[in-house]
Order: C-alpha cells, then structure tokens, then sequence
C-alpha cells in the first residue's frame, strides 16, 4: 500500500471545507500560523480505511494560483511547496459546491491541471437537489480525470468513500487519463471549459433552477443588466418621496400640535423659547424624515436579501476598474450609502493598499443616510410635488440626480487619486453569486428596526445636544430692544465671518451658521435652520410655520440648488473622520479628505449658483 503523509483541502471559499474539514478529522485538530503571516493554518489527522493516519490541512479560499490576497498567497505557496521548510501536499482534495458548479471548476481545473494526485469532493450534493439541480457524479469524473466524490458535510455523506479515494489516489494519479484539463490554458479558456462540464454533467434541473440562471442571463448582461439597475434606482427614490409623504406629514403634523401645546401650556420665557424653538422645532425638523428613511432601507435590505445586491457590484465591478478600482471596493463604498463610518472600516478586506486607500479617500462621497433629511426638506420646499410623465415625480428625479452625481463624483476623484497620490494598478475581482431568494419578512423588519432606532437615537443625543448648544448661542447674549436676536448672539457674529467666506457661492448668514454643526451630523444642518428661524421669528404664529415655508420666505432658488450640490460634496462628520485618521494610522490622509471635499463642495456649490443666476431661475 502506497503511505500517504499530507493532503489538503483546497477550493473556493464557501464551498463548504470547513465542514468537510470538520467532519473528516473530529477533535483531532490543532491551529497554528503558517510562517510570516498572520493567517491560521489549521491541520487535523485523518484515518484512512486502512488505519494509517494522515495529516489533513484546510487551505484558505481561493480562486486561483495567482493570489490577490494573503490567504490566496498562502494556499498557492502551500499547493506549490514554496514555503521553506514544508512540503508541497502528498494529495489535493478539491471541494465543490455543487449548486455553484461552474463557478468552483474554474480553479478546480487549474489544480488537477498541475498533475498532482487529486480527488474531487463534490460537496452540498443535497442542497443542489433540493434547489432542483441534478448531477451526475461520473460524468463529472470522466470529464475531470479525477475520482469525483459525492459528500454532504454536514450529514457526514459520502466521507468513507472519499477517504478511500484519498488512499488510492497516488497510484490513480500515474494513470493516463484522456479527458484529463489541459495545461498551461488562460482564465477565459478555464471559463468556458468549466461552463462545458457543468452542463454535461447536468442530470436534470427544474424550472426554478432554469429560471434563476435566465434570470442572471438577463440581470447580468453587460447592456441590459445596468439599465435594469438604473431603473431600480428610479422607482426607490421615487418612493422615498412618494410612499413616505403620508406618514411624514402625520410626524410633521405632531410635531407642530406639540409645540404648539407647549406654548399654549406655558407662559412666555426662556425655558418655552428652548422647549418649542430649540427642542421641539429642531430634533422634530429631523425625525420627521424617519419614514423616508425606513422606505430607503427596506429597498436595500431587499435587494440584500434577495441576492441582487451582489449582481449590483459584478454591474459596477466594470465601470470601477476604468477608474483604477475594483469590485472589491463595492461592498465598502455600498456600505457607505448607509454611513462611511463602517464603510471605510469594510475596507479592511481590500488587500491593495493602494486600491484601500483610494476607496477610504472617496467612501464620504457616497450619499449616506445622514444627507437624506437634508436634500428631502430642500426638494420638497423648492421643487414642485409634480409629474413629468406617467407615474415619475419630479421630486423623486431631483432626489436620483444627487445620488448619481455623488457617485459620478467619487468615481472622477478615484480615477485622479489612482493617476496621481495613489498611483498603483488595479487588482483583479472574483466573487460568488449567491443564490435568489425571497427576502424573510422577521430578518427585513429586524433590519428595518435595527435601522430606525439608530436615527432616532442619533436624534437623541447627538441632534439633541448639538441643537440646545445651538440655541443657546443664538439666544445669548440677548438683544437689546429693537435689535434682531440673531444679530445680537454668539451664533450670529460666528456665523457673519462665515458668510464672507461663502457670500460669493450664493450662501446667506442662515445658511453659513448651519454649516457648522453639520459637521457633527449631517441631518443637524436641519435642525439648525428650524431653529434659526424658530429663533427669529417675531411672533408665535410665525415660529409654528413649518420649515418649508421659512425657507421658501427666505431663500432663492439658486441658493436651495446650491445648498444641495454642497451637500453632496461637503466633508462627512467628525466622526468620519476619526476612524479614518484610524484606519490611515495618521492625520495626512484625513487632512487630505477634508481639503479636498470642501473645494470641491465649494466649486460645486459656486458653479451650480452662478448656472442658475445666469440661467434665470
């Protein structure tokens, strides 16, 4: 009998190793690094048939011999036998997943290209058939040159037999076999040789199983799959404003009827002037966006949840890599649609350090939940609630352009940064598709509520502090008789220096004062114009006026249109640019985030003001 002394399990991440691992050596495992990396190696006796013990090692997921990351460089030099000392595996398993079979044989072929004893697990076999696919084992086999197994981990399926394989795999691999992958043959020859296969060894498959590979024929297509894309993105923000108008004008409407019965409870002073003109006025300015928010989300926990969202980042995987970046980069700036806080930390997972940088650099240009309250109290106070054809609000296209041009932006920036500061080539992309399903109701309305309750506490304490401090700057010193309020404080003379810097860009004294404390939050640029006016307002039927309507008494078109393209440029909070001084390990790179998103806000701001002057609008 030949005696074996290493194999490993080698293949794509997720296809179900770990289990498998799991499975074969029991409790028998122990876990190390391998040398010089902090990767864990980890390694376990298998018994053969036989009683001779074997060491067993799970590699690190791959998708090819030419690594990308550091786990892709440590399972190509263990395959390889390239790190000192160590010996390259006796025999290579390579696991399968079944149900995502073309995908996995495209490295699969790549290691039984290198003529090494190998044995094929085709792993989750049961999953695939539930899912309606059938497959044929030994067609498999003959097309592989390699014993091809048939395993369930999990159930412990199949795991004599492939043991078995594994002990007469060396005397398997001196035969000749005539279909055996050729070698030395590229990633596109590799593709369409796996697509081949994985027909052939197709048994049978239902129509939910056809129907979701036609639905990837459609949703992928480098044509069709982008306009399909664009116009999910169309009907959401067109629902942001119209499905949310009921249930935020009902907020808006509480908010106003509190105020007002704190007014009519309490007699004229100071501590009502902070209850209804800073509390009540500025923290509700912002939750009353709470329902367009929820609509925004439920939208991308929806397309999480049904798999599209990955088929989203293989779309812009194309459009990011002539900007210098890769779809590794999506997941990260994706996240930052949400906050860039956790999106700069998901940078984590992009090996270059280049490409990490770059999507750092750009991750506050992505429209996070933060800016919503701010373009949905603009659009609806100056862009007309009308139709512009059968079924598409004009609000809602306003709403879609501010997103496009954010990410327009971003990708013009990244595409200057990697030509430039970050100067490096683009590292290539592999991911799986996960399979279609229908989103759970129980996980959507977890997210949706995991969601909400970070609004409202950020309006709770981070809006509701910064709103008072507000308040009581623009309350004190207090004006002498005939003197305006605002004039006469703390908050009016900080904000008059500003408004010199920003008077050219089309910005008033109001609009300059919100500036600051939106760098705390951006929804707090919301609050702080609510209160500003609530502040000078001359009487209290004026101060229950709602925000619209101040706004529209008091600024022009041009000024709303150039308040919304700063927003879409301007730096991100404080905290933002905490963690990326964090993830930089210095203050050079955010110092470099806020000089150039504020000239870009600021160009931004100054271009679109003086079109629309010069336009007439």
């Amino acid at each position: 009998m030949t005696r074996l002394r290493s194999a490993a399990l080698v293949g794509n991440p997720n296809a179900g190793k770990s289990a498998l691992f799991n499975a074969l050596t029991g409790a028998r495992q122990k876990i190390a690094n391998y040398p010089g990396v902090t990767v864990e190696r980890k390694s376990g006796r298998l018994v053969l048939p036989s009683g001779e013990p074997v060491e067993l090692t799970d590699l690190p997921g791959s998708y090819g011999l030419h690594p990308t990351s550091p786990d892709e460089a440590v399972t190509a030099k263990v395959i390889l036998g390239q790190f000192p000392g160590e010996s390259a595996p006796e025999v290579l398993v390579i696991v399968l997943d079944a149900s995502n079979l073309e995908q996995h044989l495209v490295f699969a072929q790549e290691v039984i290209a290198l003529g090494r004893p190998t044995v094929v697990a085709l792993n989750m076999i049961d999953l695939a058939e539930r899912d309606g696919l059938v497959l044929d084992p030994q067609a498999l086999e003959k097309a592989l040159g390699v014993p091809v197994i048939p395993t369930v981990a999990v159930r412990r399926r199949g795991l004599d037999e492939l043991a078995a394989a594994i002990a007469g795999a060396e005397a398997r691999a001196a035969a000749p076999h005539a279909e055996h992958p050729r070698p030395h043959i590229d990633l596109t020859e590799r593709r369409l040789s796996a697509h081949a296969i994985a027909e052939a060894a197709i048994v049978s498959e239902t129509s939910r199983h056809r129907l979701h590979a036609r639905l990837d024929k459609v949703l992928l297509d480098p044509w069709i799959g982008p306009l399909i894309l664009f116009a999910l993105l169309f009907v959401v923000f067109q629902a942001v404003f119209a499905g949310a108008a009921p249930f935020a004008d009902a907020i808006n409407t509480g908010v106003s009827a509190l105020g007002d019965a704190v007014r009519a409870a309490m007699p004229p002073s100071l501590a009502r002037d902070l209850l209804t003109d800073g509390i009540i006025s500025g923290v509700g300015s912002v939750v009353v966006f709470l329902p367009q928010i929820v609509i925004l989300f439920f939208f991308i926990l929806a397309m999480e949840a049904s798999g599209y969202m990955a088929r989203a980042a293989f779309l812009m995987d194309r459009m990011m890599a002539r900007v210098g970046l890769s779809g590794r980069s999506f997941i990260p700036l994706l996240s930052s649609f949400a906050c860039a806080i956790p999106g700069i930390m998901a940078t984590r997972s992009i090996t270059d350090p280049k490409d990490r940088l770059t999507t750092i650099l750009i991750a506050p240009m992505m429209t996070c939940s933060a800016r919503l309250p701010v373009y949905a109290v603009i659009i609806a106070a100056f862009i007309p609630n009308r139709s512009v054809g059968w079924g598409v609000g004009l609000q809602g296209l306003v709403l879609l352009a501010l997103y496009v041009s954010g990410i327009v932006g971003a990708m013009v920036v990244a595409l200057v940064l990697r030509r430039s500061v970050t100067k490096g080539a683009a590292s290539g992309f592999i991911m799986e598709l996960p399979k279609y399903q229908m989103p759970r109701i129980k996980d959507m309305a977890i997210g949706l509520w995991q969601r909400a309750w970070i609004f409202l506490r950020r309006a709770g304490t981070i809006i509701f502090t910064v709103t008072v401090v507000l308040w009581l700057l623009l309350n004190f010193p207090r004006a002498h008789e005939g003197q305006n309020q605002v004039d006469a404080s703390f908050a009016g003379h900080i904000a008059n220096g500003l408004a010199v810097v920003v008077e050219p860009i089309g910005f008033n004294r109001d609009m300059a004062l919100s500036l600051i404390p939106a760098m705390a939050a951006r929804e707090v640029a919301v609050s702080s114009l609510a209160t500003t006016y609530a502040v000078q307002a001359a009487d209290d039927n004026a101060g229950s006026q709602q925000l619209g309507e101040r706004l529209r008494g008091s600024w022009t078109l041009p000024m709303a249109l150039a308040f919304l393209a700063w927003f879409v440029f301007a730096p991100q909070c404080m905290s933002t640019i905490a963690v990326t001084r964090r993830e930089t390990n210095g203050w050079k790179w955010p110092a470099f985030m806020l000089a150039y998103l504020f000239a870009l806000a600021y160009v931004a701001a100054g271009v679109t003001y003086w079109s629309a002057v010069a336009l007439g609008l």
